[in-house]
């Protein structure tokens, strides 16, 4: 059954054409096993310095643009329905400056970027164990689901360029299969599969409305347990204003870095 997942996950990150590909990333242990009733409560800081743009997906010619992003990420987990589930809510803060060489436009603001909660289970692999009874357990497959919910709740200004927030709300399902092998299990291979759905910003540029179909993404990573993954993400983008095929706020950028500051997930560490 294991086998036939993992063949499977290979098959569609194969066959998948692209559009448009853009990084994604999925934490490394997202979908590994944790005892129950422990709560995480992380600190995370991230600098970011672009010529183009801080966001792939808005591109500023001679532009010159610094991030800096602080996260506070708080996890809850628990037993439900004999099975390990968690909450996760991270709320991103940032300030982010920049200026167009040659010209006199350039700007800088500061504040909370748009939030994100989390609810997750894992439906294979993970029974509710507690920090007494998971020191015996030893790691196996896991399949885990999860929704993310991406809220409005960062600095928007539709007449500024700069911005914290995406004014709009993104909803991201996923699959994942976490699977250990090797001698002694040392190795770890972790395979994602997700769909983004995004609402519409009506008010992008102060007049335009900015849509943006459905975006899958894929991701994988295997490494030996304590060193460094071996990234394999990929995501297809689609974002449209008014028809047109065009470029989102950089307030995605602080969103999605938000929740890529989260630290890898491990069994030790936690409070």
């Amino acid at each position: 059954m294991h086998k036939r997942l993992l063949i499977l996950w290979f098959t569609v990150a194969v066959l998948r054409p692209p559009e448009r590909l853009s990084g994604q990333f999925t934490d490394p242990h997202t979908y590994d096993n944790n005892p129950v009733g422990v709560n995480e409560l992380e600190l995370g800081y991230g600098y970011a310095h672009s010529n183009t743009s801080i966001d792939t997906s808005l591109v500023v010619s001679g532009a010159k643009l610094n991030l800096n992003l602080g996260t506070l990420d708080y996890t809850r987990y628990f037993g439900f329905l004999h099975r390990l589930a968690w909450v996760e809510a991270i709320v991103p803060l940032a300030g982010l400056d920049g200026a167009i060489t040659g010209t006199n436009i350039q700007g800088s603001t500061t504040g909370a970027g748009d939030s994100s909660y989390e609810v997750a289970i894992l439906l294979v692999g993970g029974p509710a164990l507690t920090v007494k009874q998971f020191a015996n357990y030893k790691p196996t497959t896991t399949v885990g689901v999860s929704l993310a919910v991406t809220t409005p709740t960062g600095q928007y200004d539709p007449n500024k360029l700069l911005n914290l927030g995406s004014d709009r709300w993104s909803f991201r399902p996923e699959i994942g299969v976490s699977h250990p092998f090797g001698p002694e299990q040392k190795w770890q291979f972790d395979a994602y599969a997700n769909l983004y759905f995004y609402t519409d910003n009506t008010s992008y540029h102060g007049l335009e409305n900015l849509r943006q179909q459905a975006s899958p993404g894929f991701d994988s990573d295997d490494r030996a347990n304590g060193a460094p993954a071996r990234d394999r993400g990929v995501r297809w983008d689609n974002p449209a204003v008014d028809g047109h095929r065009e470029h989102a706020s950089a307030g995605a950028a602080v969103s999605r870095s938000g929740r890529r500051l989260r630290r890898r997930r491990a069994h030790a560490g936690a409070v």
